[in-house]
This record gives C-alpha cells, structure tokens and sequence, in this order.
C-alpha cells in the first residue's frame, strides 16, 4: 500500500499539515499509520481532501461535509442536500448580480440625485425586496 507522509500529504493537496491534524481530529480524515510521530495516509486521502475543498466552496459546514463520507471514507453526496445548496447559490447570485448592477448604475448614473433617478429606484426596490421562499419541488 502507498502511503503519504503527512508533508507529502500537505504538499500534493496545499492543504498545511496543521488543518490535516484537525481534520483528523474531527473526524474527516483518518491516518493509517504512523512512521515514527509522523502520520502516514493512504492516496484516497488527496480525493477526500478534494471533496472537503469543494464542500468549503460551496458553504457547507465541517460537519455537514463529514456527513458526506460513508464509513469507509469513501464520498457519499445526498443529491437533496446538493440541491439545496445550489438552490441558495442561485439566490445568492441573482442577488449580487442584482447588487453589482445598482451599484454599477450609481456609479455611472449622471442623474444630479440617485434619488431622483427612477432607475435606480426600480434597482433600489430590486435589491432590498425580501429573497424567495418557495422552491420547486426535487
């Protein structure tokens, strides 16, 4: 079996020795063995440590990325949950995007008051209208 010394380990996934050691601790990864004090891993390590990386992009906590793993290590995605969490990122982008589009107008705007702009008042309404509660059914 190929091990990985945990400096190798950090080097090939750019994740520092010090977050694999709480990774460790925390239950999202798990060492094999030891070689001396350091620890050694196994190669599915660095897929692990990909999918933590993706689940840290995407907003999920630690511990919902640790219910991501089956007990063997191995990636388990609930789709549901995927789902849901594209749902919130689609929100969040139709809000920033709404947000850099008011934003962009005030900047270039040559009304004499934003206030008086009815452009910008349609984007002011826009951006300060309550986020969308009801999704569609998976």
């Amino acid at each position: 079996m190929n091990l990985l010394d945990i400096g190798v380990l950090a080097e090939r996934s750019g994740v520092p020795a010090s977050t694999l050691r709480y990774y460790e601790e925390v239950g999202l990864i798990a060492s094999v063995a030891r070689r001396g004090l350091r620890r050694q891993f196994d190669l599915g390590t660095l897929d692990q440590l990909a999918v933590i990386a993706l689940g840290k992009k995407a907003g999920f906590s630690l511990d919902e990325i640790r219910g991501m793993f089956g007990k063997d290590g191995a990636p388990e995605l609930s789709r549901t949950a995927l789902h849901g969490r594209v749902d919130q990122l689609e929100d969040q982008i139709r809000e920033l995007t709404t947000l850099r589009n008011v934003l962009r107008h005030v900047a270039e705007c040559s009304a004499e008051s934003h206030m008086a702009c009815p452009k910008f008042q349609r984007l002011l309404k826009e951006v300060t209208k309550a986020p969308r509660q009801a999704r569609r059914p998976r």
